[in-house]
């Protein structure tokens, strides 16, 4: 049985957990839990036992100078509760550490008698891995669960993956036979720059994950870190052509598959959110973003592709005719045009009953102005999960 002694009764709790390891990829993952940590103030209550979970031949422990005491770290899990105020205050318990390297179902089952003892309402694991994707791109972050009811209701992917997996699966499935809600947010940073740290991919997380609890996240420098990191790959890619040709495929590629047209409901939501974060809603202004320099662009949550919110110009779209469209509020046509407009008006005629008929006629029809009208949108990643 475990007692908590000494921590608060929690309010509409959350844990939200992060291992270093394998399901790490560039430390995003346990970047953002410890940010949050910090930006929060977390107050750790509790500790597993290393012996039973690392093998200390492959986490060593660490010995460090304490005022010329020697003293010595060992590797492990940690819990932190934080409280976070607000007009709908929700605490959340942090989860950081590192990935067991035996007994993992024990490992698992202790973290979940944690959660059941605090009221634990919701479990979101973090995890970054490597992937196919372009550093100048938005950060792709794909949610899944092995709940069909909370893949519906909170609009996530339905895990499908088959293959080797690492702690983050494995708390999912416990959290699922045990009947507690549980989402894995993976974040996909690019194989050819995966040493840590990667500000991108942790500001995309913690943009994700804003949306998923309804908190708004402060950043700090975050940001910053974000955009001096892509100006150093930039940077990096720009001396080797080849590497600089391999991620202009891989940004062809990208965009190829976000071509296909958003749902007129994506839109909607997407500004929903837009509109939400701008008045101060829960994630108000300082929201995470995802480090790009893209302004005030939308996002669709499928793909995490940035988007602007209103429809492209028609000159960019390759398979129509510029044609602008007529607006009561549009200005008058510039005193240049003026003389042919009169000389098309004496060109009109008359019909035989002697009624006058214009000369031209705009043959515009409602296909036209409908087609001209669809946003451009993106479709989703692939889930992707253990």
């Amino acid at each position: 049985m475990i007692e908590l002694e000494g921590v608060p009764e929690l309010v509409d709790p959350v844990m939200v957990a992060a291992f270093e390891g394998w399901n790490d990829a560039g430390d995003a993952a346990s970047t953002a839990v410890a940010h949050l940590d910090r930006e929060w103030k977390g107050e750790v209550f509790a500790a597993l036992d290393a012996e039973d979970y690392y093998d200390f031949q492959v986490n060593r422990p660490t010995v460090w100078l304490d005022g010329g005491v020697r003293k010595i770290t060992w590797p492990t899990t940690r819990l932190s509760v934080v409280r976070v105020g607000g007009d709908k205050p929700r605490d959340l318990v942090l989860v950081r550490g590192i990935e067991p390297s035996m007994r993992w179902r024990s490992f698992c089952n202790e973290l979940l008698g944690f959660a059941h003892e605090l009221g634990v309402e919701l479990v979101v694991i973090l995890g970054a891995l490597l992937g196919d994707t372009p550093h100048t791109r938005p950060v792709p972050v794909s949610g899944v669960t092995s709940d069909p009811d909370l893949a519906r209701t909170m609009n996530l992917e339905e895990t499908r993956y088959e293959g080797p997996t690492g702690i983050v699966g494995i708390l999912q499935e416990a959290c699922t036979h045990a009947g507690v809600p549980a989402v894995s947010l993976w974040a996909a940073v690019p194989h050819y720059v995966s040493q840590p740290p990667n500000p991108k991919a942790t500001l995309a997380l913690l943009n994700r994950l804003e949306d998923l609890i309804g908190l708004r996240i402060p950043l700090g420098e975050l940001a910053e870190d974000a955009r001096a990191w892509q100006l150093g790959v930039d940077q990096l890619a720009a001396e080797d052509s080849e590497v600089a040709e391999y991620v202009q495929s891989l940004e062809e590629a990208r965009d190829t598959a976000e071509l296909p047209e958003a749902s007129g409901e994506a839109i909607a939501r997407e500004f929903e959110r837009y509109l939400r974060r701008r008045d101060g809603g829960p994630t108000g202004p300082g929201h995470a973003t995802d480090g790009s320099d893209a302004g005030p662009f939308l996002r669709d949550t499928a793909s995490d592709r940035t988007r602007p919110p209103k429809p492209p110009h028609p000159q960019d779209r390759p398979d129509q005719t510029e044609q602008p469209e007529q607006r009561d509020d549009q200005p008058e046509q510039p005193a240049k045009d003026a003389e042919a407009a009169a000389e098309a008006d004496s060109d009109a005629g008359s019909d035989d009953n002697g009624q006058e008929t214009p000369a031209t006629q705009d043959t515009q029809g409602p296909e036209d102005t409908e087609n001209r009208e669809d946003g451009g949108s993106s479709t989703g990643a692939p889930g992707k999960d253990d």
